[in-house]
């Protein structure tokens, strides 16, 4: 049988067989009375969902979310949505299916941008950084926290929720920051802590593995401001030294960055740098979500399907050459 295409480059003239991570799955009723497998179904370019009617019960027994499925099935539209119309699917059977071409690192959805690249650009900027306090506690952030810097996801769902989207998200907050910084006359060093630290306590707040993101017990009780604002404390007061009204800044960056209390800030920003961390921590998250729905957005007409997180559709251009 034939190949499916990656996910980002999925049509409904695609018809064959598939590797992806299900990331869900739900029995649900049909409207005739009997029930269906509702799916999503990930590989590393892009993330689909999956509609399996048929033999329902056999093959809901073979797997589980969380699993690496094989899958056949065949690109479909509803309501102007692109989902893949599954006929069959087990879990994998890792030994056997490598051999027709399984890889685990091409069904986890990633970061456009390769982590490496990213990484090094975010080491480059806090070697810039001129005050040595501050340089120091970011380069131990770097290097206590980097294998998950580089792997974790930026949020469950919302915005960047992908392998590496974390890291995506610093990057580019960090250069938006730093042109920001020249033009307001900001701190640029305090305000790329506050770019690196902001939603530190996320690497707490959530759990990922193999593409699944979770809340943890202490993220559900504290959530990742309240983490990460204690984690960057307790990292300050290990650094002698350290300046106390810089400390209060850091924590006032973390406290303050969703913009409002309204929108989950115990505090709102008063300082200049705190307020540029805001906007641009606010502006990437809602353009990532406007990015994502533009290219997995199936529909012919110009615009896409309703965007239910931010209420609006998107303009994806004209259809004309």
């Amino acid at each position: 049988m034939a190949r499916l295409p990656r996910l980002s480059e999925l049509t409904t003239d695609d018809a064959g067989t598939g590797f992806f991570l299900c990331t869900m799955k739900e029995l649900r009723p049909t409207k005739g009375g009997g029930e269906f497998l509702d799916l999503r179904l990930q590989d590393a370019s892009g993330q689909v969902v999956g509609r399996l009617f048929d033999d329902v019960s056999r093959y809901s027994a073979q797997f589980e979310a969380g699993d690496f499925v094989r899958v056949d099935g065949r690109g479909q539209t509803f309501n102007g949505q692109l989902q893949l119309k599954v006929s069959s699917i087990r879990r994998v059977h890792a030994e056997q299916d490598r051999r027709e071409g399984f890889r685990e690192e091409d069904c986890v959805l990633s970061a456009p941008r390769p982590i490496g690249d990213m990484w090094n650009e975010l080491e480059a900027r806090v070697a810039a950084v001129s005050h040595a306090s501050l340089r120091v506690l970011l380069r131990r952030v770097l290097d206590d926290h980097g294998a998950a810097l580089r792997e974790w996801p930026a949020a469950q769902v919302i915005h960047h929720a992908y392998r590496g989207g974390f890291l995506e998200h610093l990057c580019t907050m960090a250069a938006a920051a730093a042109d920001l910084a020249r033009l307001y006359e900001a701190d640029p060093d305090l305000l790329l802590a506050g770019v690196v630290l902001h939603d530190i306590g996320k690497l707490q707040e959530l759990s990922y593995d193999r593409g699944l993101v979770s809340y943890t017990r202490d993220g559900n009780l504290l959530g990742h401001i309240t983490q990460g604002m204690l984690l960057v404390r307790s990292m300050a007061a290990q650094i002698p030294d350290f300046p106390e009204d810089v400390r209060v800044h850091l924590e006032h960056l973390i406290l303050s960055h969703h913009g409002s209390k309204e929108h989950g800030s115990p505090v709102e920003p008063k300082t200049v740098e705190a307020f540029i961390l805001a906007a641009v921590d606010d502006l990437d998250a809602r353009l990532n979500q406007v990015r994502r729905a533009i290219a997995e957005d199936a529909g012919d007409s110009e615009f896409t399907a309703w965007h239910k997180k931010l209420n609006r559709v998107f303009y994806k251009g004209s259809s004309t050459g």
